[in-house]
């Protein structure tokens, strides 16, 4: 299992658990290159007289936390692998929702079980708190669990270790300066990722974590800190969509058209949904966005592969 992603990984051994460090992380199979991510299983070759060993393989991946590549808009960039859930940490104050939507539609691709946790609690009124925890819950549905999670209130560490109990690998991710690596520390009960303080006018932090790690916490599973992610470029994340905005998919069964864009059709559901106020148009607003990219992205993808001169196919690998 890939432990670290710090360029030369370091893969843990199942036979003696022991920890060997890799030339390399990508794995060179049948002519093609397809580079390890923390979480990976892989399959390493040791040779006599040599202190690295070399990956060979890349088992198949359970789960995994993917975007579009920021190098290359035709391609995706996986970022984690074989996890069991996705915890999207986000600050109180100041909250972004439309990031936070995009966060949960990249993590409910992913098919394991998602959780927000928001930080930076001691930064506003309990107040505001109370407020914006029901809002995010609102946004998030119900089957995401909302927690708040603040440094100076260890039961509040206490109920997010709680859930990730032994076995479970949960994935933190957020942008920089929302507190992921403190949040690391408390699970962790030790230092183990560095820390920079906030700016007291808008609460934000700067970019510290640079290497993804795996940490384990006593007592229960373990969590991945990543570094901040800046650009959510989403990829193929259709099933992603339909789970994080469950709502405006449930009333689109209603419209009078099984093609309708909630835009100017009649009969749309959806749109009269935002007219009475069941629908914040924001959200709306939020999912077209979203939508307009997955198309952009296809015809991205379509486009590359007809000047490869390959078949275009829309099958989901």
């Amino acid at each position: 299992m890939v432990k670290l992603d710090r360029g030369y990984p370091l893969v843990l051994l199942d036979e003696d658990g022991a920890l060997v460090r890799c030339e390399h992380a990508t794995a060179l199979v049948k002519g093609t290159r397809e580079r390890s991510v923390i979480g990976d299983r892989v399959l390493v070759r040791l040779s006599r007289g040599h202190d690295k060993g070399i990956i060979e393989a890349i088992r198949p991946r359970q789960t995994r936390f993917e975007r579009r590549d920021p190098a290359d808009r035709t391609a995706k960039q996986v970022l984690a692998a074989n996890f069991t859930m996705v915890v999207v940490a986000e600050p109180v104050a100041n909250l972004n929702y439309r990031r936070l939507e995009r966060e949960l539609v990249l993590a409910h691709q992913t098919g394991a079980r998602v959780m927000v946790a928001l930080t930076k609690s001691d930064l506003v009124s309990d107040e505001e708190v109370a407020q914006v925890s029901q809002k995010v819950r609102d946004l998030a549905g119900s089957d995401v669990e909302v927690l708040v999670a603040s440094m100076d209130d260890e039961a509040s560490v206490e109920a997010l270790r709680s859930c990730i109990s032994t076995g479970e690998v949960a994935v933190l991710v957020g942008k920089s300066g929302v507190g992921k690596s403190s949040l690391v520390n408390a699970l962790a009960g030790r230092q183990v990722q560095e820390t920079a303080t906030v700016r007291e006018t808008d609460g934000k932090g700067r970019h510290t974590t640079v290497d993804r790690v795996l940490v384990d916490i006593p007592g229960g599973g373990s969590v991945v800190d990543m570094p901040g992610v800046r650009g959510l470029g989403v990829w193929e994340a259709e099933e992603g969509l339909q789970r994080a905005f469950a709502d405006i998919f449930r009333l689109a069964e209603q419209c009078r058209f099984r093609d309708c864009e909630h835009v100017a059709e009649p009969g749309c559901v959806v749109r009269e949904a935002v007219e009475s106020g069941e629908l914040h148009p924001a959200r709306l607003e939020s999912y077209r966005t979203i939508v307009a990219e997955l198309q952009q992205v296809e015809r991205q993808r379509e486009q590359a592969q007809r000047l490869r001169g390959e078949k275009h196919s829309t099958r989901r690998k």
